[in-house]
C-alpha cells in the first residue's frame, strides 16, 4: 500500500517572487526631498528635520550610481544660495563714498565688514551640516570621480559667488580705508577687519602651482602698496615738523603701532614686509638728514648728554643695513671734530715751556723781603698746566663717550672700534701727546693722588693708560716717561710708591717687558742704592770716620737711567770733593771694574745760610750749592761778577744762567743781582743778599719741575728717538733674516712694520733705508731678481 506524505499544517505552499535589483523609489523623488531639506538646512531649519533621513537619501543616490546628481545639484544648490545672501546682505552695504568724515567712513567700513563675515559664517554654519549629511558622497563618490569634497567645493563656490568683483574690492577697500583712518589717530573696529581678513585666509587660491592663501594673493599686496605710499609721504612730513629726537619717537611709535596692527588686525605674516616699508622710508631713506639735522642731530644729542634719545637712536639704525655704518662714520667724525678743537685750544693757548720752577716752605700768604716784584704767571707753568688740561680734556671726552656707548648703543663692537679709531685719529694729530699724558702722568703721582683712595688711583691711572693706548709713538712716550720717573725718584717727589710699581705694571701689561724693563732697572737702583749708602754710613761709624758734609748718593746704572744731564760739568767746592771721595773710595772697594760719574743737574742739597736777621734752611739743588759756597768767603758789600762765577764752578752757561736766575730773580732773592732784571746776562755781576728774610724756617728754592719742551729740546728729543728708531728698524730686520733666511722686499717690510707697532710706526721708506745700509755692511744681500734677499752669516 503506498504512503501519502503529511500534509503541513498552516503551509498555503505559495512561492516567494524573485527579489529586484534597485530603490524601491525613483531617484528623482529621492533627490527632491533632499534638495528640499539641503534648501532647509541653508534656512537654518535643520532642527526639524531627520539627520538619519537626510543621509539615507544621499546613502541611496550614491550607492545607486546616482552620486553625480547629487554632487551637482548640492553645488547648485550652495552656489544659489550664495548669490542671495551676497545679494541680500552684502550688495545694499556697499560705502556711498560721499562723506570725508573719517568717523562715519569708519562706520560704513564697519558695515560691509560685518556683512561680509555674517554671509561667511552662514555659509559655513549650513556647508558644516551639509557636509554630515553628505559623508558617504564625499568618501565613495568624490575620490572616484576626482572632484573636491564638498567643503572645498563650497570654499571655491564662495570664492567663485563671494569674493568677486565688486565685492571684493569693496571688501578691500574698506579693510584699507579702515586702517588709513586708525594710522590717522581714529579709533576703529579692529574686530570687523580681522574678522574679515581671517575669511581671507581661510580661503585658498588653487589655480596656481602652489595653495595661497587669499589674502596673501589680494589683500596683502594692496596693504602694502598703501602703506609704502602713506610712509613716504609721512617721513617725508616728519620731517618738516620734527627734530631729530621727537622724527625719531614719532618713528619708533609707528613701528610699535604697525607691530600691533598686524598682530590684532591684519595677519603676523604681513609684519616683516610691513617692518621693511617702515625701514626704508622712515629710517634708511633718512639716515644722514636726521642723524646730522642742525641744533638737534647727533652733536647736539651728544652735547645735551641725552642718553635715551641716542638709545632710540641706535634701536632705530641698527634695523637697517645702513645704519650702523652712517652712525659709526657720524660718531667717529664728532670726536675727530672735538679732538681737534682740544688740539687747538691747546695750540693756540700754548707754547713752547720756558723754564719753570716750584718753590715750596712758604705760604702763598707770606712776605718776604728781598722777593721780586708781582709778575705775570711763569709762561713754562701756564704751558704745563695747558698740557695738563690737554690730558684731562681728552679724558673726559673719552669718559664722555664711554658712558654713551655703555648706555645708549648697548656696548656694540663695531662703534667701540670706530670710537677707538677717532680717539687714536686726533691724539696722534698732536705731536706732543706722548709727553703730555707722561706729564700728566707725573703730575698726578706727584700731587694729584694725594688723599685718594686705592681704588680712586686705580682709576685714574686706568684711564691714562686709556689714552696712552691710542698713541702710536709708545717710544717716544717711554723717553719722556722715563725723564719724568728719574725726577721723581732722584728728588723724592713721587706720593707713592706702590701708585709708582701700580702705573709700572700696567704699561708693562700694555707693551711688554721690554718697553719697562730699563724703568724697572731705575726702581732697583733706588733699593740698592738705599743699601749701598746704609753700607756706607756703618763703615764710616766703624772706621770712626767725621765728615762736615753729610751726603746721601744714589748710584744710577748709565743704561737704565735717561742720562742727558751727563754733559753738564761742574767743579766742585773743596768741601763737596772730599765727601766725594770718600764714597767713591768705599763704592769702588765693594765693586771692582766700575766707574763712577757724578752727575750734579741730578742732585739738590739742604744749606743753613745766615742772614741778618736769622738763619734759614735752604733746600737747593747741587749747583745752586756750588754758587752759593762761592759767597761764604767774601763780604757782604762784594760782588762776584758772572765770568768769575762761570770761571769757579764751570757750571755749563746755559745751567749756570738758570741756576743764577733762580737765586736772583725768583721768588726769593738769595742773591742781589746788578743791575737789577728778570734776566741774567753775562755782564752781570752777584752779590749775597744780607738783607733777605722770610717768615718760615725751610725754604725750597729752585726745584726745577717738569715742563714742556721748548723747541731746542724737542728737536733734540726728537734727533734721539730718530736714532734709536734706526737702530731698532736695524735690529728687527736682522733678527728677521736671521730667522727666515730669505724673503722678498714687501714681506720683509710688512713683517718689519708688524713688529715694531707696538712701539711706534714705522715708514716703509725707512725701513729701506736701513735695508740698504745692511746690505752695505754685508748682513744681507740682494738676490738676482731685485725683489728679495738673503740673509749672510
Amino acid at each position: 500500500m503506498a504512503s501519502v506524505p503529511p500534509r503541513i499544517r498552516g503551509s498555503k505552499g505559495r512561492i516567494k517572487p524573485v527579489k529586484k535589483h534597485g530603490p524601491d523609489i525613483s531617484m528623482d523623488e529621492t533627490w527632491a526631498k533632499l534638495s528640499r531639506n539641503i534648501i532647509e538646512i541653508q534656512n537654518h531649519n535643520a532642527a526639524s528635520l531627520s539627520y538619519e533621513e537626510n543621509h539615507r537619501y544621499a546613502y541611496n543616490m550614491v550607492l545607486y550610481k546616482h552620486g553625480d546628481k547629487l554632487y551637482k545639484g548640492s553645488t547648485q544648490l550652495v552656489a544659489e544660495n550664495l548669490d542671495k545672501l551676497a545679494k541680500e546682505h552684502i550688495i545694499p552695504m556697499f560705502p556711498p563714498g560721499v562723506t570725508s568724515d573719517p568717523i562715519q567712513r569708519s562706520q560704513e567700513c564697519e558695515l560691509l565688514l560685518k556683512a561680509l563675515k555674517k554671509v561667511w559664517d552662514d555659509h559655513t554654519s549650513s556647508l558644516s551640516k551639509l557636509r554630515d549629511v553628505l559623508k558617504y558622497m564625499d568618501r565613495v563618490y568624490t575620490a572616484n570621480a576626482k572632484v573636491p569634497l564638498i567643503w572645498d567645493a563650497g570654499l571655491i563656490l564662495f570664492i567663485k559667488h563671494i569674493i568677486r568683483p565688486p565685492i571684493e574690492d569693496h571688501v578691500i577697500s574698506a579693510i584699507l580705508t579702515l586702517i588709513q583712518i586708525e594710522r590717522d589717530g581714529y579709533t576703529i573696529n579692529r574686530s570687523s577687519v580681522k574678522g574679515c581678513v581671517d575669511v581671507f585666509l581661510q580661503l585658498m587660491d588653487n589655480t596656481s602651482r602652489e595653495e595661497v592663501p587669499l589674502y596673501r594673493r589680494d589683500v596683502e599686496p594692496a596693504v602694502l602698496k598703501e602703506s609704502e605710499a602713506f610712509y613716504k609721504r609721512e617721513g617725508e612730513r616728519l620731517l618738516e615738523t620734527c627734530d631729530a629726537p621727537e622724527y625719531l619717537r614719532r618713528v619708533e611709535a609707528r613701528f610699535q603701532e604697525e607691530e600691533s596692527r598686524t598682530h590684532h588686525i591684519l595677519s603676523t605674516l604681513t609684519s616683516l614686509p610691513l617692518q621693511r616699508i617702515l625701514e626704508q622710508h622712515l629710517v634708511s631713506a633718512h639716515l644722514w638728514t636726521v642723524i646730522s639735522m642742525p641744533n638737534s642731530g647727533l652733536d647736539a644729542m651728544i652735547d645735551a648728554d641725552k642718553i635715551e634719545d641716542l638709545a632710540l637712536l641706535y634701536r632705530l639704525f641698527t634695523r637697517v643695513s645702513a645704519g650702523l655704518p652712517c652712525l659709526r662714520k657720524s660718531l667717529r667724525e664728532t670726536v675727530i671734530r672735538r679732538g681737534k678743537e682740544i688740539n687747538e685750544a691747546n695750540a693756540g693757548l700754548g707754547g713752547d715751556g720756558g723754564e719753570s720752577q716750584e718753590e715750596e716752605g712758604a705760604e702763598p700768604s707770606a712776605k718776604a723781603k728781598g722777593k721780586a716784584k708781582a709778575r705775570p704767571p711763569n709762561a713754562a707753568a701756564q704751558t704745563l698746566a695747558l698740557a695738563l688740561k690737554w690730558v684731562q680734556d681728552v679724558l673726559d671726552l673719552k669718559d664722555k663717550f664711554d658712558r654713551i656707548w655703555s648706555k645708549a648703543f648697548l656696548g656694540d663692537r663695531d662703534l667701540e672700534s670706530g670710537l677707538n679709531e677717532a680717539f687714536e685719529t686726533f691724539i696722534n694729530l698732536n705731536e706732543k701727546s706722548p709727553e703730555y699724558i707722561s706729564l700728566f702722568i707725573d703730575d698726578n703721582l706727584k700731587k694729584g693722588l694725594k688723599g685718594k683712595s686705592d681704588t680712586e688711583v686705580d682709576i685714574v691711572l686706568d684711564k691714562t693708560i686709556t689714552v696712552f693706548r691710542f698713541v702710536t709713538d709708545k717710544d717716544v712716550f717711554e723717553r719722556y716717561y722715563k725723564g719724568h720717573l728719574a725726577k721723581r725718584l732722584l728728588l723724592g717727589r713721587s706720593v707713592s710708591d706702590d701708585a709708582e710699581r701700580g702705573m709700572l705694571a700696567k704699561l708693562k701689561v700694555e707693551c711688554g717687558y721690554q718697553f719697562t724693563q730699563k724703568l724697572e732697572g731705575m726702581f732697583h737702583d733706588m733699593k740698592i742704592s738705599a743699601d749701598t749708602m746704609q753700607a756706607y754710613r756703618d763703615y764710616l761709624a766703624k772706621n770712626a770716620i767725621e765728615q762736615d758734609i753729610e751726603i746721601s748718593v744714589t748710584v744710577m746704572t748709565s743704561t737704565f737711567w735717561p742720562m742727558s744731564h751727563s754733559a753738564a760739568s761742574c767743579t766742585f767746592p773743596q768741601q763737596l770733593i772730599g765727601a766725594s771721595k770718600s764714597f767713591e773710595r768705599f763704592y769702588l772697594s765693594q765693586h771692582s771694574g766700575r766707574r763712577l760719574t757724578w752727575q750734579p743737574s741730578l742732585g739738590n742739597a739742604d744749606v743753613r745760610v745766615k742772614f741778618k736777621s736769622k738763619k734759614h734752611d735752604l733746600n737747593v739743588s747741587t749747583f745752586a750749592l756750588v754758587i752759593l759756597l762761592l759767597f761764604e768767603d767774601i763780604l757782604d758789600d762784594q760782588f762776584l761778577t758772572y765770568e768769575e762765577i762761570t770761571s769757579a764752578t764751570a757750571i755749563p752757561e746755559v745751567e749756570l744762567k738758570r741756576q743764577l736766575q733762580s737765586l736772583a730773580c725768583a721768588k726769593y732773592k738769595i742773591l742781589k743781582k746788578h743791575p737789577p732784571g728778570r734776566e741774567v746776562h753775562t755782564t752781570d755781576s752777584f752779590s749775597f743778599n744780607a738783607d733777605f728774610s722770610a717768615p718760615l724756617q725751610k725754604i725750597k728754592i729752585s726745584t726745577v719741575a717738569s715742563r714742556v719742551e721748548n723747541t731746542e729740546e724737542r728737536k733734540e728729543t726728537k734727533d734721539r728717538i730718530d736714532e734709536e728708531r734706526r737702530h731698532q728698524t736695524e735690529a728687527c730686520i736682522v733678527r728677521i733674516m736671521k730667522d727666515r733666511k730669505h724673503m722678498t722686499h714687501n714681506d720683509l717690510v710688512n713683517e718689519v712694520t708688524r713688529q715694531l707697532a707696538s712701539r711706534f710706526q714705522p715708514n716703509p721708506m725707512a725701513i729701506k733705508k736701513r735695508i740698504e745700509g745692511l746690505i752695505e755692511r754685508e748682513y744681507l744681500e740682494r738676490c738676482e731678481d731685485r725683489k728679495s734677499y738673503n740673509y749672510l752669516a
